[in-house]
């Protein structure tokens, strides 16, 4: 009896293992979320590092054919970061995977203090290498972009430059004589004006004409002041 038993059993095995579900490779969940940040970091300048966290070994997920990597919106793809995996069949479940992207590359940052308002130089500028991924949204690559503007607050040395501390020069200042220019379908006119307020170039600007009459415009180099109609 007890060998007809194991007889059965043995018979009974191969069987049961064909009627197993298919299981989840992990590991392939780790590569597809590290493939994942390599490319939405592909972008970022300087060197990226991407590290993607080890998976619960213990986790037990039905296999799926299609998962689908993902992140939550207005999530970073670089610094400390989480990665999605998603099944939708035929078994649904998700996954959050910890990760970590750093990008090591060159940022502008204050040579010496920044006094608010002032126009600031290359002397007063110094390229800085660091992680990206650790300063704050915004931080600049390029001393070029810094050059010519003023900051709209005091900044200490050694300080990132980001891009909303800085100001472009006006090209149209307060009380400035500007040149009105107007135009429509068939039409051109230029007219003189006296800037009411300060405007970088794109900037809208109010104007008063010699009649008092007050026109908003589009502040352009050269003291212009373009109104379309």
């Amino acid at each position: 009896m007890k060998t007809l038993l194991t007889i059965l059993l043995f018979l009974a095995a191969p069987f049961a293992l064909a009627q197993a579900p298919a299981r989840q490779d992990l590991e392939s969940l780790r590569q597809m979320a590290q493939q994942y940040l390599v490319t939405q970091s592909a972008g970022l300048p300087g060197k990226v590092t991407v590290t993607v966290g080890a998976l619960d070994q213990r986790m037990n997920l039905a296999a799926c054919p299609d998962p689908q990597p993902f992140q939550q919106p207005g999530a970073r793809a670089w610094g400390k970061t989480t990665v999605g995996v998603r099944c939708l069949a035929p078994t649904a479940w998700t996954v959050y995977i910890q990760s970590q992207v750093s990008v090591q590359a060159e940022y502008v940052a204050a040579a010496t203090p920044l006094v608010q308002g002032q126009t600031i130089d290359a002397s007063q500028l110094v390229m800085v290498k660091g992680d990206l991924a650790a300063l704050p949204n915004g931080v600049l690559t390029d001393i070029a972009q810094v050059v010519g503007r003023t900051s709209s607050m005091s900044v200490q040395s050694g300080a990132p430059l980001r891009a909303d501390l800085l100001r472009s020069k006006p090209v149209v200042q307060q009380g400035q004589a500007v040149r009105v220019v107007s135009g429509g379908a068939g039409f051109r006119v230029t007219a003189e004006a006296r800037a009411i307020g300060n405007a970088s170039e794109g900037q809208v600007v109010q104007v008063r004409t010699p009649a008092g009459a007050i026109i908003s415009g589009v502040a352009k180099a050269g003291g212009l002041v373009e109104v379309v109609f």
